[in-house]
Formats: C-alpha cells, structure tokens, sequence
C-alpha cells in the first residue's frame, strides 16, 4: 500500500469514526482500552469472545451508570 493509500485509509476512517453515536465511540474507546482494538478492525465486533464483548458492556454500562 502506498503512502497515499495509507493516508486516504486514515482519513475515511476518521470520518467514519467521527459519524458514530457518542455511545459507539464509547465501545470503540474500551476496545482500545482492553487491548481488543485491532482484533475487532480484523475480524469485527462478531469475532470476539463472548467474555470479551462482557467486559465490554460491563464498561459501558458502569460508564452509563455514572451520569454519562
């Protein structure tokens, strides 16, 4: 891939972030935040275990709880 290609990737998937709900940025922050991040770019939320999508829910839902 080019640099080029690389930066146009970069872009749209930074425009792509930037249209997402509040609460779906948020799932993608605690992906990133477990380590699990390049593991749901690869295969997507459908690939993870269900002990990780858990603890992903169990974050967002204890970040919920606290008024946000």
């Amino acid at each position: 891939m080019s640099d080029r290609d690389r930066l146009l990737s970069g872009s749209i998937r930074r425009s792509a972030f930037a249209a997402l709900s509040r609460q779906q940025k948020r799932k993608y922050e605690i992906a990133r935040e477990l380590g699990l991040l390049d593991k749901v770019r690869s295969v997507g939320w459908a690939g993870l275990t269900a002990k990780e999508t858990g603890r992903i829910g169990g974050l967002m839902r204890k970040h919920t709880s606290k008024g946000d």
